[in-house]
């Protein structure tokens, strides 16, 4: 089997920790398991500092994923770990920018309008296409062979998610984002409208065996000249499980995925509106029924996954129980179209538990 190659995403602060701890073990966060689960001994881990842009070391695996909580890392456990080896390692100063290679590398040179590079660096593991993964890797051989020391900002190095403590809400959390890696950003000209997605998020729920509901206000639309209406599976009552305040919020989330009584995501398609209405409604049904196990997810343009991740660790929100950045996803227009192409008719033997796998993380 060929060698594959994956993101392994630090900060300063968390790379620092890893070689202190015997740079032998890595780690990913709970959510990412179906991701790792892809991951086998013999791939390589390409490491990527999120402060400063730079990779800064090769990995590889040396066993399939574990569940281990042993303490690592002080920010967060990463439990989803494994054993590695340190096949290379740069310093920060010698480290390589990923923007020197913006001329070679498919994630810049394929981008299509509207979208951002650093969409890619978003969440980890997420795999490298392999001529991608075989750039990366000569540049970094030649850095550790032809070292060029350059001058790195140290906030960015170690910086890492703001806490804060409020009196009302406890500890709070809010991000604080690179601008250079949001500044890439090109005019949308892709023709892509929110009934788009409300219908292929409601047909491929259908397409997998599931119910489907689609917000009360968006029932008399149409898509292709396809009314919703004649969307098959779809539920014309919600399940009578939850209280009346309840059921007035969920009926107007843009789409839902039920199997048969139970509600297993929720979909809000953002698509030029207030990213913050759609939270809004995700909120209230985390507080109304903190005990309810469904996976959230904002669906919006690629262009404005900066927005989406920062309104959903706002204070208001990352102080709900759960926290809301930890149980809402992001999921960009191109990577759920893409999937839905790439599927094609295998769609019927998919399980929806799929959906996690083009998901990104929104926690910071």
């Amino acid at each position: 089997m060929s060698r594959r190659y994956w993101l392994d995403l630090f900060t300063g602060k968390t790379w620092d920790e890893f070689l202190k701890n015997g740079a032998t073990v890595s780690g990913f966060r709970e959510n990412r398991k179906r991701m790792a689960a892809k991951i086998h001994p013999g791939d390589y881990l390409i490491c990527y500092l999120t402060g400063i842009s730079r990779f800064i070391g090769i990995l590889e695996a040396k066993s399939e994923w574990y569940p281990d909580t042993k303490p690592i890392w002080t920010s967060e456990i990463f439990p989803i770990r494994f054993k590695v080896e340190l096949v290379l390692k740069l310093e920060p100063k010698t480290a390589v920018p990923v923007l020197t290679l913006r001329d070679r590398l498919s994630i810049f040179t394929s981008i299509k309008p509207g979208r951002q590079w650093s969409g890619f660096f978003r969440g980890s593991p997420t795999e490298f296409k392999p001529g991608d993964a075989q750039i990366i890797i000569d540049a970094m051989e030649n850095a550790s062979r032809n070292p060029v020391e350059r001058d790195y900002d140290q906030r960015k190095y170690w910086r890492h998610a703001k806490v804060y403590e409020s009196r009302e809400a406890g500890t709070v959390t809010v991000p604080d984002y690179d601008k250079e890696e949001s500044a890439i950003v090109e005019p949308v000209t892709e023709k892509v409208t929110h009934e788009e997605m409300q219908w292929l998020l409601s047909k491929l729920g259908s397409d997998l065996g599931l119910d489907v509901w689609i917000a009360r206000n968006d029932r008399n639309r149409e898509y292709n000249g396809i009314s919703f209406q004649t969307m098959p599976r779809l539920r014309k009552e919600l399940p009578m499980q939850f209280d009346e305040a309840t059921n007035k919020t969920v009926e107007l989330i843009d789409v839902l995925w039920l199997d048969k009584n139970a509600i297993i995501a929720a979909f809000e398609v953002e698509h030029t509106s207030a990213i913050y209405s759609g939270l809004l409604r995700m909120s209230d049904l985390i507080v109304m029924q903190p005990n309810i196990k469904i996976r959230l997810y904002i669906v919006a343009p690629d262009e404005r996954r900066e927005k989406v991740v920062a309104e959903v660790n706002r204070p208001t929100f990352a102080r709900l129980n759960p926290p809301l950045p930890t149980v809402c996803q992001f999921i960009p227009y191109s990577a759920l179209k893409k999937e839905i192409e790439q599927i094609g008719d295998r769609v019927k033997h998919m399980k929806p538990q799929f959906i996690e796998d083009i998901a990104e993380d929104c926690i910071t």
